[in-house]
């Protein structure tokens, strides 16, 4: 068994991963802001770290999987104020579209997911720490962290504070020691929601929300932590700048930071109205799709949507079900899933051991699909023994990576007949049509009325239906 290794953005390498107790891993993933639907950028990190976590407990890890809410923030009280709602409906009206995002792709519940308004107590708590170790000040009702008094500050983003341009990437409040302070307690304001606490009325800065609530679930140093690129700065270098001013000790080992998704080659940004909905793309796209089109790229690189993407992703799924189809039919039954491991899933394992190269993986998969499609070709009448226990061994690896990657949920029938149906929906065709069209031209074929069977096959493309001929039959499928 090959050693993991995992990039740590926090020394800039691979690192090999040694968690902080032997055989378990504790880990902490930045959720969404809830103030509106998810888009195809937060689907990219959410299923990134759930095959990481999918992985880890395929490594036999005890994994103890934490990914929060952001469920009050000044996005969502102007959206709610804006919407005459109130803040906590708002919250959990795109907390419940999350969850249902997420169950359609595939991905499993964390252990647990807190929400930063349950865990006030706890922020008051380490804001308390910060100001009896002389790392933060108050101003009337607010409380600030002197990121001065840090020694390392920046050491995550590789920012130095005597580089940066006062006001950048901060509003400059003249009232702060310096202008890149950071909030920690906002005081009450006119229509906000406000809690008690021994500065007054107020509410929680964004930053000190996940160290809260990744010491209250994981203790003060865990293993990883993970989230988009765009939270390096200024949020999780300011996680650990409070996290390690409360506590006096390192806050997490390994830092993991997935790539962003570009529409088209552009970046997506609703000033550009590229923005992409999960929910929108899983009308079109079967989400194993979707989800095999996000892990087709490693995580930490840049990974670009566009419709010839999505296609070329579906169509491996579909290849990936039409192979487990045929194994089906030519041997008769489905194997149960064993122990044992083959030689593709050995190399799917190497990959993933090395950064969690999901792209790589998944071509590794895919000459697992090609090798039994040959097996088949080349044993069309009979399989020997030793052959059919070499396809129903791979067969079984495909089974595993499907497993770590998420996909392959359904069966071959299920699947087909779903998108069949899916597809026919949006084209308004009738599979009773479809089926007679195809019974017609096998007919003509018998026939060897060639030029009446090729008419049937014109036709049949042009309503965007591909059929196969095979040797049990003629199979169709609806063209992405």
């Amino acid at each position: 068994m090959t050693t993991l290794r995992i990039y740590n953005t926090l020394s800039g390498k691979k690192e090999v991963f040694e968690p902080v107790e032997p055989g378990r891993v504790r880990m902490y993933v930045c959720g969404p802001t809830v103030y509106d639907s998810c888009h195809i950028g937060h689907a990219r990190s959410v299923v990134t770290f759930d095959v990481i976590v999918r992985y880890l407990k395929a490594k036999s890890f005890d994994v103890t999987y934490v990914r929060n809410f952001t469920d009050i923030d000044d996005k969502i009280i102007n959206r709610a104020n804006q919407s005459g709602v109130g803040y906590k409906e708002l919250a959990e009206k795109y907390i419940k579209e999350f969850h249902e995002d997420m169950n359609s792709l595939n991905v499993n519940m964390p252990d647990e997911e807190p929400k930063a308004t349950e865990h006030i107590e706890q922020i008051i708590k380490v804001i308390e720490k910060l100001i009896d170790n002389n790392f933060a000040y108050r101003i009337n009702g607010d409380v600030y962290y002197s990121v001065e008094k840090f020694e390392n500050y920046g050491k995550l983003s590789g920012r130095r504070l005597e580089d940066m341009e006062a006001g950048a990437r901060v509003d400059i409040d003249k009232r702060k020691r310096s202008p890149f302070d950071f909030a920690l307690w906002k005081s009450a304001k006119p229509q906000e929601p406000v809690w008690e606490s021994p500065w007054g009325k107020g509410r929680p800065g964004w930053h000190i929300e996940c160290s809260a609530m990744s010491a209250e679930y994981l203790g003060e140093t865990f293993d990883i932590h993970g989230g988009g690129k765009d939270l390096i700065f200024p949020h999780h270098e300011n996680e650990i700048a409070q996290s390690e001013g409360a506590f006096g000790k390192p806050f997490v080992r390994y830092w993991v930071h997935n790539g962003f998704v570009n529409i088209n080659q552009e970046k997506m940004s609703k000033s550009l109205g590229n923005f992409l909905m999960i929910k929108d793309v899983i009308k079109s796209y079967h989400p194993e799709a979707v989800r095999l089109f996000l892990l087709s790229k490693h995580y930490r690189s840049p990974v670009d949507f566009t419709d010839k993407a999505l296609d070329e992703a579906s169509a491996g799924l579909d290849r990936i079900y039409a192979l487990l189809e045929r194994v089906d039919k030519k041997t008769g039954f489905v194997p149960e899933i064993k122990d044992e491991s083959g030689y593709y899933l050995k190399q799917f394992c190497e990959a993933m051991d090395d950064d969690f190269n999901t792209a790589a993986g998944i071509g590794i998969l895919f000459d697992a699909v090609h090798n039994i499609n040959r097996l088949l070709d080349e044993n069309k009448d009979s399989l020997s023994p030793k052959v059919k226990s070499k396809i129903e061994l791979d067969r079984m690896d495909i089974i595993k990576m499907g497993g770590i990657l998420g996909i392959i949920n359904e069966s071959p029938k299920i699947y087909f007949d779903k998108k069949r149906s899916r597809g026919l929906e949006k084209r308004s065709i009738d599979p009773a049509l479809i089926e007679k069209m195809i019974k017609d031209r096998t007919d003509a074929r018998k026939a060897k009325d060639w030029s009446m069977a090729d008419q049937i096959r014109k036709e049949l493309a042009e309503m965007n239906i591909i059929i196969e001929d095979r040797a049990d039959g003629t199979v169709w499928k609806v063209k992405n």
